[in-house]
Formats: structure tokens, sequence, C-alpha cells
């Protein structure tokens, strides 16, 4: 979405609807857009970027990250309480949620926004963390060193990522912790990547709160792999000079720049030093005084409503753009054409960055994306550049 939307001309608009498998990645989702959002005369260029990132990627975050996250939470809860029929920013609209989704969100937060030395997180992600790497690796756990180095050099280099670095990926792999920028303590969990998820145990459903997210591709995917700025992308004697977090850094503050540009009221950017004396004399930032881009609103639907939405006059070929990822793909189906209008671009993420996938494996899941989209009624778009991260077509007439 912020890719999107920094990539808007100054004329025009965007309204995207999200559709997430759970209330736990929508109040992430929520989270990282409030801190994108958060003005710089409140929050330095830098700081932002630092929490974003280390909120984004980091299984433990520093006590300033945490004490911003809490802030954060506290002012989403109130949000989501209050705002019944009008959105207090266009680009953080829950309105179209039904009231039980909205509960679980301000639960979510709450458990974000009380979690605090006194009363730490019931689950320690050191923990979590180490409990997911030998459920993944059994009997190798005790050479995982030589299981990441492989999974880094002959798979993730080979695919393109030849600029995510040994040290820092074998410290994610190891920790969790993918972003580093400053000397400090990082020890607190970072509550907004744990969550529940039901297994079966002796036939029954039994709900067990971990971390259930990637521990072998890296977060340094999203936004440290490549760049417009080929300065980031040179290398000296076959290795690159910056570093995916480096990367990562500028390409993330260049996103937040372009935020800015798009102000409906543009005030004087304050240095870091500035912003971190406001910060300590403001009160906490308010959703309803959070950025506001024009001619951009983001609106969240519930957790259900994809096959519902034909149902409704409104989606009636109303989408321009639909954009399915991987770990959702299975939803995709005839009844999508409905709500599609006339020059719609159906956009696909592929498996080519889920590592533990053959290559015989990679290329059945295009081809069974491939057969989806056709019976869905899309034929492959050739001017749609199509690659091996994503398949995009378009609705056949």
């Amino acid at each position: 979405m912020l890719k999107t939307i920094a990539g808007l001309q100054d004329e025009q608009g965007l309204h995207v609807y999200v559709i997430e498998n759970s209330m736990e990645v929508v109040a992430r989702q929520l989270l990282l857009l409030y801190v994108a959002l958060i003005p710089q005369e409140v929050m330095g260029m830098n700081e932002k970027t630092e929490v974003f990132l280390e909120l984004f990627g980091n299984g433990e975050i520093r006590s300033q990250t945490f004490e911003n996250l809490q802030r954060a939470a506290s002012q989403l809860s109130v949000s989501v309480t209050e705002t019944l029929e009008e959105a207090a920013n266009p680009c953080l609209d829950t309105t179209l949620l039904k009231f039980k989704d909205r509960d679980e969100l301000c639960r979510i937060f709450k458990l974000w926004a009380q979690t605090s030395s006194e009363h730490p997180a019931p689950i320690r992600m050191s923990a979590a963390w180490d409990y997911r790497v030998r459920q993944h690796l059994g009997t190798r756990y005790d050479s995982r060193k030589g299981c990441y180095d492989w999974d880094l050099a002959m798979k993730l280099h080979t695919k393109g990522c030849g600029v995510i670095n040994k040290q820092q990926y074998m410290r994610w792999r190891e920790q969790g912790l993918a972003f580093e920028m400053r000397e400090g303590a990082y020890q607190i969990t970072n509550p907004t990547l744990l969550s529940s998820r039901a297994f079966n145990q002796r036939g029954d459903k039994v709900s067990i709160r971990g971390y259930w997210g990637d521990i072998v591709s890296s977060p340094y995917l999203s936004f440290g792999i490549e760049s417009d700025d080929e300065s980031l992308l040179k290398t000296c004697n076959g290795q690159y000079i910056k570093t995916a977090q480096d990367i990562s850094f500028a390409n993330t503050q260049r996103l937040f720049q372009s935020l800015s540009s798009r102000r409906g009221c543009l005030t004087t950017p304050q240095s870091d030093s500035e912003a971190e004396t406001a910060r300590t004399e403001q009160k906490p930032v308010s959703v309803h005084d959070l950025m506001r881009l024009n001619g951009v609103s983001v609106t969240f639907l519930p957790l259900d409503s994809l096959h519902k939405l034909p149902e409704k006059q409104k989606y009636s070929r109303y989408f321009n753009s639909i954009y399915f990822s991987a770990s959702c793909v299975h939803q995709l189906d005839p009844v999508i054409r409905q709500i599609a209008a006339p020059d719609t671009v159906l956009v696909i993420e592929l498996a080519k960055y889920i590592l533990d996938l053959s290559k015989e494996q990679e290329v059945g899941f295009a081809e069974k994306v491939a057969a989806m989209a056709l019976e869905a009624g899309f034929e492959p778009w050739n001017q749609g550049r199509s690659d091996d991260v994503h398949a995009v077509f378009k609705l056949k007439m």
C-alpha cells in the first residue's frame, strides 16, 4: 500500500479496500499505517523510519520503540471504539468492520498498550522464536547455522537477493532481529508479531499463542532488495557496499517523504532534534491528528467479506485493481468477476520467496494460479510486466 501511494502522481487518487485473514493482521496494518502517518513535526524522519522498521521486522525491540507502540495502540483503540460512522482519518477507516471485529481490534490494541516491564507479554519472543526454529528444522537444529547458510547462498542469493549479507541474515534467523540501527538493548518482546493459531490436539481444536510468521525468507524482501537509487546497489570487488538493512532504511524513508508531500496542509519539516523536543512536550498523536493524504483512502473490510461483496450493488464492477497475496489466493474464484470493473487488472503474488518449496512446486503454484485466474474470467496480460514474483492478468472481454 505504501509503495502504491508513493508512486501516485499528484493528480491521481486511490481508494484501497483491505481484506485480511485475521484481525491480528489488521491490527498490525493499522499500526504500521499509523506510524507512517505521524507528522514530521512530532517525530523526526530518522526516528520514524527506525520505529517503523523495528515494529515491522524485529521480534524484540528497544524500550523507546516500545513506548511509541504503546502510545499508538492506545490511540488506535480509542479511534476504533469512537469512530462508528465517519473515519477519524481516511487512511485508517474501520467504519465498515463488524462490531465483533472492532471489539477484537480493541482487545488487541489494549493488550499491546498494557504490556510493560511490570506486566510483560505472557510469551517471550526469544522462546517463541526458538520453538518455531526447532519445529521447522527438527533433527537439523544442532546444525542450524549450516541450514541458514544454505538458504541464503543457494536460495535467496540465486533468486536475486545477493544484497542480503550473511551477518545480518544469520542474526535474523537465529534471533528474529532484522533491523539493528542503533546501539541499544533490543530485549522487549514485540507483541505485534505474536498471534493465536488453532491446532488439532487429540481431535480437539486448541488455540495456541506464539510466533507463527516467517522464519526463513526475512523481512528484507519487502524494502531491502531493490531500489530506484542505483547508488545503493553498487558493488566493490563483487560485494555490495550497502546492506539490505541500509537499503530498507533508505527506501522506507523515501516512502515517508512521498507521503509527506501528499499532505493536505504542508508545514516546515523539523530536524530530528526539534521533533524530539516536540514529542516530549506533546500528548500522543490522536488518529485525527495524523497526516491526511490528498485523494487517498484505506478502508478495512470484514474478514469474511470477499465473497459477499457481489451481493452489494455498490461493489458491482467497482474495483480497477485486485491484488491477492500468495497466502490468500485460494479465495480467488469466479465470483470475483462480478466486482471487477471492465478494465480491471488482477495481480497475484507467486511463490518465488517461499524458500521451502522446490522448483517444481514453485512452477506448479504458478500454473495453479494461472488456471484459477482463467476460471475466474481473467487472462494473462503481457503488458502487465508479469515476472516470477507476480502474475498479472486482465479481465476477459
